[in-house]
C-alpha cells in the first residue's frame, strides 16, 4: 500500500481531475441535461482550467481549505508536469492542477464527506456566478 501523503502532485491531480469531472457530469445529468453538446458546454463552466483556477482562488480567499489541503494545493500547483495547457496560460494551468490535487488527495484518503463538501461549494459558486451573468 502506498502512503497517499507521498504521492506527487501530478498523480494526485490525475486522480482529482477524474473524480471532480465525474461529480460534475452526474450533477449536470441530474439537472436534466442529456445532449452531449449541452453537457460538454455546461461542464466546461466547472472543469476548465480557468474555472478551477477561479474556484481555488475563491476557496483560498474564503479560507475554506485546511492546512493539509493548502499544502496539497501547493504540491500540485508547484509540480512540474512537462505538459502544456491547451486553453490556459501556465499560471492558470498550475492553479487548476493544484485544485485537482486536492480533489485527488481527498478521494484517495477516503475523505469523501469533505470532498463532496468542497465539490458542492464549487457547484453553488459556479451556478451563482453564471446566474448573475444572465
Amino acid at each position: 500500500m502506498i502512503d497517499v501523503n507521498l504521492i506527487n502532485g501530478i498523480a494526485l491531480a490525475f486522480e482529482g481531475d477524474a473524480v471532480y469531472s465525474t461529480y460534475i457530469r452526474r450533477h449536470l445529468i441530474f439537472q436534466g441535461l442529456t445532449k452531449p453538446n449541452q453537457l460538454h458546454r455546461e461542464a466546461t463552466k466547472y472543469v476548465s482550467a480557468r474555472a478551477q483556477a477561479n474556484l481555488i482562488s475563491q476557496m483560498r480567499e474564503d479560507k475554506l481549505l485546511t492546512e493539509k489541503e493548502e499544502e496539497i494545493y501547493k504540491r500540485g500547483r508547484n509540480a512540474n508536469s512537462h505538459t502544456k495547457a491547451k486553453n490556459a496560460d501556465i499560471i492558470t494551468y498550475r492553479m487548476s492542477t493544484g485544485f485537482e490535487a486536492i480533489m485527488g488527495y481527498l478521494h484517495m484518503t477516503g475523505a469523501i464527506e469533505r470532498l463532496e463538501e468542497l465539490i458542492d461549494w464549487c457547484i453553488v459558486r459556479v451556478e451563482s456566478t453564471n446566474h448573475d451573468k444572465k
